[in-house]
């Protein structure tokens, strides 16, 4: 299995290849590939040191997939290129995640929404991913009906840039290209993405649309606020749902412990619930604070964590991959 890695040195690109080996991936050949001035650098995977090629470069040496994390504008770009060489992209980006003909997958949601027509999958944006997975559940049981959500992102997910600007001004210095127009240190930033006509931001209207087109179910109604926090690591949600039937809660709560991929931390006597220091550099979505809205009928209150690197982006886009090479799909 002859791999491309489209964006290598970033940080999703190196949680990739991180997580490449820990599921012990079957790569026979690793194509790492990056901008200009990374091309001919060196990178480690597997023990073995691989040199950073151009794209042109990693297509002529036609890989099985493409495993993109370069940002928007290049999977544009070069990610119609890949598929018309026959290679399967899999691309972490917003770039492709709106295009009809293009699946925007959670693979234990919805993987079999791709067929091998498709030559390029679109992973979802990091907060969705969380969040679907622990909803996906329920409204197959319940069907929801409104969700409110209100995210609480980690600098991480804006990349190395929102890292740096942390760890500057953590230091009591000005970071010099900052990520975010005002400081994060000790503060919140009630500001993720761009803002558009209607008051909301990019990141806000991802999980509006992402949630319905993974999840089918064009009718919730779902609003968000997003907020960066100073934290490395880890996205952590308030998720309020009205579902259309009644439900118990003991049973919901069974729902969520008995879904793979989902591990449920909710005992507050012994003060127990998702915190993101502790999802860090694991694959698992965890789900606590499990509660019931008493403020309407059917409501429900839960609180979501993951690591936005991880099953947030790398994992999923692993999992992709694993789904397509079980189901033949290559």
């Amino acid at each position: 299995m002859k791999i491309a890695i489209v964006g290598a040195t970033g940080l999703v690109g190196r949680m990739m290849l991180k997580v490449l080996e820990e599921q012990q991936f079957p790569v026979t050949e690793l194509i790492p590939v990056a901008s200009a001035h990374s091309v001919g650098k060196k990178i480690l995977f597997q023990g073995k040191e691989y040199t950073i090629v151009s794209a042109e470069e990693a297509i002529t040496r036609k890989p099985a997939l493409a495993l993109f994390s370069a940002g928007g504008a290049a999977s544009l770009s070069l990610a119609p290129a890949f598929a018309a060489a026959g290679i399967t992209v899999i691309d972490n980006s917003s770039a492709w995640r709106k295009d009809p003909s293009v699946p925007l997958v959670v693979p234990e949601i919805n993987g079999s929404a791709i067929t091998t027509q498709n030559k390029i999958i679109a992973n979802p944006n990091c907060s969705t991913i969380q969040m679907v997975a622990a909803l996906a559940p329920l409204h197959e049981r319940y069907d929801i009906r409104r969700i409110v959500v209100s995210t609480y992102q980690s600098v991480t997910g804006s990349g190395i840039k929102g890292v740096n600007q942390l760890e500057a001004e953590q230091h009591g210095e000005v970071a010099e290209n900052p990520a975010y127009p005002h400081t994060i240190h000790m503060n919140l930033i009630p500001h993720g993405g761009d803002f558009d006509s209607s008051g909301y931001t990019s990141e806000e209207q991802k999980l509006v649309f992402e949630t319905r087109k993974i999840m089918s179910a064009p009718h919730i109604a779902i609003t968000a606020t997003v907020v960066r926090v100073p934290v490395t690591g880890g996205h952590s949600m308030a998720v309020n749902i009205e579902f259309e039937k009644a439900f118990e809660l003991a049973e919901a709560k069974n729902i969520l412990e008995n879904t793979p991929g989902l591990i449920v931390q909710d005992d507050p006597a012994t003060f127990l619930y998702p915190m993101p220091k502790n999802a860090q550099d694991k694959d698992e979505v965890f789900v606590g604070r499990i509660r019931r809205d008493e403020s309407i009928a059917n409501g429900l209150n839960i609180w979501v964590v993951a690591d936005n690197l991880r099953k947030g982006a790398a994992t999923n886009a692993v999992q992709i991959a694993s789904y397509l090479m079980k189901n033949q799909l290559l």
